[in-house]
């Protein structure tokens, strides 16, 4: 009950700031999300025996948000310089720190297991951001949520009821190949309905937006969108959908490494943010090159 409260109360949240939320405060709300997502994966971390250098990741973690709000509105060579010297100069910082440890040989591992956040938990959630902000990106964002999020049901409910061949015993005891199949047939069908009635949800949304802000909608100009190919739908679906279960089984892994059940408690029934957003870790990637790449099909007039 628990976890069906809590989904309940925070999927209209997301939905709301992916569809309405301006920049800067998608920006605040995911820096947040990240910011927690970090302070968990630490946490993890301190199991295997490694002090990481706590202060620095989070810094180095929320520039990647600030780089990105100062130069996204100029041309994408800076952005992509801007994130580039952080990710350059990011080990760098944190070895020279470790060099002010006593115990020089905890000193390297903890530099790594710190820097390896950046493109873990902050990359994947700067590019939602940057997925979100491209033409008709709420599109993008939205399908991949719904690959990640129904996938996950399908999941969980058919791997408990029918559920008899273990996929991954030794990371994820709990996981059926049962629940990967309905993982993945799942996702494609929701998806693909998506896919299909994307220029009637975009028409109703941009109804709802005019109403509410008295002016033209940028968001959900209707003339802008197609409908994709059934599969080209189902394809990138598949392909973002089996990203996200690797990403489920990768956190597994790392969690089962260090003895814990949940990354933390902050959300009832779920465990913590990084339990949550696990699967969209590896998901995220995927998602913005494909749509980088197949993205005008979906927002051709």
């Amino acid at each position: 009950m628990k976890r069906i409260l809590t989904a309940a109360i925070l999927i209209p949240l997301v939905l709301l700031a992916v569809l309405r939320a301006p920049l800067w405060l998608f920006l605040l709300i995911t820096v947040i999300v990240a910011l927690t997502a970090v302070m968990e994966y630490l946490a993890i971390t301190d199991s295997y025996g490694v002090e990481p250098f706590r202060l620095l990741t989070y810094i180095f973690t929320a520039a990647l948000f600030v780089v990105y709000y100062y130069a996204q509105s100029y041309v994408g060579g800076a952005l992509l310089a801007g994130v580039l010297l952080l990710f350059l100069c990011a080990p760098f910082l944190l070895m020279t720190a470790a060099m002010g440890r006593e115990d020089l040989k905890s000193a390297l591992p903890g530099a790594a297991m710190s820097y390896l956040a950046l493109p873990y938990i902050g990359l994947p959630l700067l590019l939602m951001a940057m997925l979100r902000e491209s033409a008709r990106g709420w599109v993008f964002v939205l399908f991949t949520f719904f690959a990640v999020w129904m996938g996950d049901t399908a999941a969980m409910y058919v791997g408990k009821s029918m559920g008899r061949h273990k996929l991954a015993p030794r990371i994820s005891p709990g996981k059926t190949v049962e629940g990967a199949i309905a993982s993945l047939v799942f996702s494609v069908a929701v998806c693909c309905l998506f896919a299909h009635y994307v220029p009637e949800i975009a028409s109703g949304l941009g109804k709802m937006h005019l109403i509410s802000d008295g002016q033209e909608s940028l968001l959900f100009d209707t003339p802008a969108y197609a409908r994709a190919p059934m599969w080209l739908a189902a394809l990138l679906a598949a392909v973002i959908n089996v990203a996200a279960q690797v990403g489920d089984l990768i956190e597994s892994a790392f969690k089962r490494g260090a003895g814990v059940k949940d990354s933390g408690t902050i959300l009832p029934g779920h465990g913590g943010i990084l339990d949550r957003i696990d699967a969209l870790l590896l998901a995220l990637p995927v998602a913005f090159l494909l749509f980088a790449v197949f993205g005008a099909k979906f927002v051709s007039a």
